[in-house]
């Protein structure tokens, strides 16, 4: 079973020097407010000229303008400007089966135009990224409760748009919840299925007040997870890492079980855990010697990289890659990392995370940089001399799906906001029964609840 999560105060220690968590929340922080369109709310996915918005970078900033409040990085008066204009803009942005559109069935586009929202790159309504959006209106309605005007109208707004979402729809002619849908050629033929960061996009749409799917969806689910043993280690499987912190962001598994982790004896905290600690040996192995791996350096998800490039580096024959999800330890992985991936695992092992975190300032791959740590670095792929940094390649760019998790994971790691604020939510409360989860937090809310009806 899971331990109870070890805390700390920021700034945290390791190896006996200071790690200030709260500056590097904070600079993380900075992307939501300079990677947006102020008239919109919409997150450009990364730094990039002309590049699109990300409906999941969306869902982040909707929940880390929250955190921003609590920790001091903006006002309330901010906040709640943000996010009214965020969510105004999804209320009337056009929802039908049209190329253009932003979104049709309560559902949004993976990427859509800065400037206007319309779908960008033809790409597909994306049933994961708009959950992480959905999530993120979730927190916004849970926060802003103060009863003016425009906190009112934000609940309203983020209430009407969870309601809008056309869960069942999503299906198709499966149990599973299809990956997404284009105008062109209907459903996606991938549906879901293999432990994956699909775990918030169940809750939600188990949860649904208006389009909710049925248990036996999840079930069938949870039927096609894999659980195996890497270095000694019990756990259910994933190999990039940000799998294991996605649904997390907002859930606490902490104690909580549903009929698979039940069987095994964990919860999906305790995976998280395990998984972290398999990413630590799976570099300490370092079975493809790449440079640099070790017990301080590792880190393995979907991230930028090289490019699609085959080089002989020190008489090995290499295969890089570009912006693909990597995983330990069966890959693919051409010897990139993404320290952000490896900050937004502190709840679950902070004895590995920060000796780690402190190991990558020393890289200083945070240096002249306003967002905290650079998206991912290959110490084994070096570049032109005139380039070359002490740590090989590093990426030029900065994206939201990263900063957000380092915003949110630490804030979780420390305060336990985000985590206690979404467990009063009721929708994600009914998500995790229909689910079949009990235990822990779950059952202490139900049993409190129980006692208040009946007096």
């Amino acid at each position: 079973m899971a331990a109870v999560n070890q805390r700390g105060d920021s700034p945290a220690k390791a190896n006996g020097h200071a790690i200030n968590l709260q500056n590097l929340q904070r600079d993380s922080f900075g992307y939501f407010i300079h990677e947006v369109n102020e008239a919109n709310g919409l997150v450009r996915d990364k730094t990039q000229d002309d590049w699109p918005a990300s409906i999941a970078a969306v869902g982040m900033a909707l929940t880390v303008y929250t955190i921003g409040v609590e920790r001091g990085f903006m006002t309330r008066a901010a906040a709640v400007k943000r996010t009214l204009t965020t969510l105004r803009f999804f209320a009337a942005s056009e929802q039908s089966e049209s190329r253009d559109a932003t979104g049709y069935k309560g559902f949004y586009y993976h990427f859509i135009d800065m400037e206007n929202g319309k779908r960008a790159w033809d790409c597909e309504l994306s049933s994961i990224d708009t959950a992480l959006l959905i999530a993120g209106m979730r927190a916004s309605h849970s926060y802003f409760t103060s009863g003016s005007p425009e906190e009112n109208e934000i609940r309203e707004l983020a209430e009407m748009l969870y309601r809008r979402v056309d869960w069942q729809w999503m299906l198709g002619q499966s149990k599973l919840i299809c990956h997404g849908w284009k105008p062109e050629q209907g459903f996606l033929q991938f549906h879901w299925e293999g432990y994956d960061e699909a775990l918030i996009l169940y809750v939600l749409a188990l949860g649904s007040p208006t389009f909710p799917i049925g248990p036996e969806s999840y079930a069938q689910w949870t039927a096609t997870y894999e659980w195996k043993t890497v270095y000694g280690i019990d756990f259910l499987y994933a190999g990039p890492l940000f799998i294991h912190q996605m649904s997390h962001l907002w859930l606490d598994f902490r104690g909580i079980q549903d009929d698979y982790m039940r069987a095994h004896d964990s919860d999906y905290f305790e995976n998280s855990r395990r998984a972290t600690q398999v990413q630590q040996q799976y570099a300490i192995h370092n079975p493809m010697g790449f440079e640099q791996y070790g017990e301080l350096c590792w880190g393995v998800t979907a991230s930028d990289g090289p490019g699609n490039i085959v080089k002989k580096i020190k008489g090995v024959e290499r295969q890089f890659y570009d912006y693909i999800a990597r995983g330990a330890p069966y890959g693919p992985d051409d010897g990139t990392l993404a320290p952000w991936a490896v900050a937004a695992c502190l709840p679950f092992a902070p004895e590995i995370v920060l000796p780690t975190i402190e190991h990558f300032q020393r890289l200083r791959l945070h240096e002249v940089n306003p967002y905290g740590f650079k998206a991912s670095f290959s110490p084994t792929f070096h570049a032109c001399p005139q380039d070359r940094h002490k740590s090989g390649w590093v990426s030029q760019h900065h994206f939201g799906i990263n900063e957000g998790p380092t915003v949110i994971m630490i804030d979780n790691h420390l305060h336990d906001f985000l985590w206690a604020l979404m467990r009063q939510c009721p929708y994600l409360q009914n998500g995790l029964r229909r689910a079949g989860f009990r235990g822990g937090w779950l059952d202490a809310i139900a049993d409190t609840t129980t006692t208040e009806s009946k007096a």
